[in-house]
C-alpha cells in the first residue's frame, strides 16, 4: 500500500472514531433529557461527518478502483456498478 493510500485510510478511520464518539454523545444527551434542538444540531453534525466520510471513500473509488478495472474489458460493468454505488449513497 503507498503512502497516499495510507494516509486516506488513516484520515477515513480517524472521521470514523470522531463520528462514533459524537453517537456516544448523542446517546448520552438522550438519556440526560437534554434539550431536542442541540441534539437535533448534533444529528446534522454527525450527518455531515458521514457524507465526507462516503465521499472520500467514492473518490478513492473513483480514482483507484474503477481506473484500473476501466483498463480492462469489463468497463461497462464497472461503470453500471459505480453508478449503482452513487444512487445508493445519494438516496
Amino acid at each position: 500500500m503507498n503512502s497516499n493510500k495510507k494516509n486516506v485510510k488513516s484520515s477515513i478511520i480517524n472521521r470514523l472514531k470522531r463520528i462514533e464518539g459524537q453517537v456516544k454523545g448523542i446517546q448520552r444527551m438522550v438519556d440526560e433529557d437534554k434539550c431536542c434542538e442541540d441534539i437535533m444540531i448534533q444529528i446534522s453534525a454527525i450527518r455531515s461527518a458521514i457524507n465526507k466520510v462516503g465521499g472520500i471513500i467514492l473518490d478513492t473509488y473513483i480514482k483507484d478502483c474503477l481506473i484500473e478495472s476501466l483498463k480492462k474489458d469489463d468497463s461497462h460493468e464497472k461503470i453500471n456498478d459505480l453508478l449503482d454505488t452513487i444512487v445508493k449513497y445519494v438516496k
